[in-house]
């Protein structure tokens, strides 16, 4: 078992920034888990904090039901990649692979033979005599985490390694290490700023901000039911609407248009909160004029202008596109509408 359990922990600097605030998180044994933020937020901080490379200045740090806190990084059974790969220039793939052997003064024979066996799991194979610059970015990648499984460590731990691929490659690559993940059953800490890499790949998702957990739950629980206004402005390739309304008798006052709000709410200011995908057009409803309309391949994104300087985005299938300068009445899919305290910004 190799599940982590952070107990109250804070990670502060010695200028006084405090890059993990009180945060207590429990990731289940063989579960991908995915720590995602907009840059500052503290992610890194918390994995570097797991990984021992940062001391918790507060709070208690367990891998496999064993208390890590103050062991040093090379005894908690972990591994990291980095988003830089960090390999060994001047080492060919097979000395990479097996440096941390190596540090530990295996056997030359025993290097060579886990190098060998890690390097043909991960499709290295053929590429054991080369040197980085010798590789692509995909092939460094790969080394790399090559490197951390010949560790033989319990729990794996991801810095952004996807970021310094392009598109095409980043898109394989996430198959791939969800694929790798899966088939060895490492419990796994994924950090990213991408959030579409997030909802693709983990099994549950933490989105943070300035040290602490906004929201932790399922990629489909965070998709669909943002509990705040941050984590509805950051989940999302395309932004969702966050519109200034009024509940009023029992109807939802937005934009000119009264929407039903799926259930009982007092009367109060809120914030509407509705995706771009879960909006259709309709007879009654939101009204406005179409000013932009944007290519996003298989659909569109549609912006409407509307009443009260109300500004609505929603997603059209392609060869369905309104004309600009058009008038549209939309409204949301069923139990698609949210409302958020306009005072908290949370899910009501």
């Amino acid at each position: 078992m190799a599940g982590i359990e952070l107990a109250g922990v804070s990670t502060v600097y010695p200028n006084g920034v405090r890059a993990v605030d009180a945060l207590d998180l429990t990731v289940a044994d063989g579960e991908f888990f995915a720590l995602l933020g907009p840059s500052g937020c503290g992610k890194t901080t918390l994995l570097r904090t797991i990984a021992g490379l940062e001391q918790a200045s507060s709070g208690s740090v367990s891998i496999g039901g064993a208390d890590v806190t103050r062991l040093e990084p090379g005894v908690r059974k972990v591994a990291m990649v980095f988003q830089d790969y960090a390999l060994f220039p001047h080492m060919t793939v097979s000395e990479n692979i097996a440096y941390p052997l190596r540090v530990r003064r295996a056997p030359k024979p025993e290097r060579a033979e886990t190098a060998a066996r890690t390097a043909a799991g991960l499709g290295l194979a053929g590429l054991l005599e080369r040197r980085p610059a010798q590789l692509s970015g995909g092939q460094q990648q790969r080394v790399a985490l090559a490197r951390a499984m010949a560790m033989s460590a319990e729990v794996l731990l991801l810095d952004e390694p996807l970021s310094n691929l392009d598109a095409r490659l980043r898109l394989e690559a996430r198959t791939f290490l969800k694929r790798l993940q899966r088939d060895l059953g490492l419990t796994t800490v994924f950090v990213t700023h991408d959030q579409a890499e997030a909802l693709a790949m983990a099994d549950r998702i933490a989105v943070m901000s300035e040290g602490r957990i906004r929201q932790l739950g399922s990629p489909r629980d965070v998709f669909q039911r943002p509990a705040d206004t941050f984590v509805a402005n950051f989940i999302g390739s395309t932004p969702m609407n966050l519109l200034p309304a009024q509940v009023r008798n029992g109807r939802v006052e937005v934009a000119g248009a009264h929407l039903d709000p799926g259930g009982p709410h007092p009367d109060a200011p809120v914030t509407v909160g509705i995706r771009p995908e879960y909006l259709h057009e309709a007879p009654e409803g939101i009204t406005g004029t179409v000013s932009i309309v944007e290519n996003l391949g298989v659909t569109s994104l549609v912006t409407l202008e509307c009443p009260q300087d109300v500004t609505v985005g929603l997603t059209v299938p392609e060869h369905e596109e309104p004309p600009v300068g058009s008038v549209l009445t939309v409204a949301p899919r069923p139990g698609r509408l949210l409302l958020y305290d306009s005072d908290t910004g949370q899910l009501t």
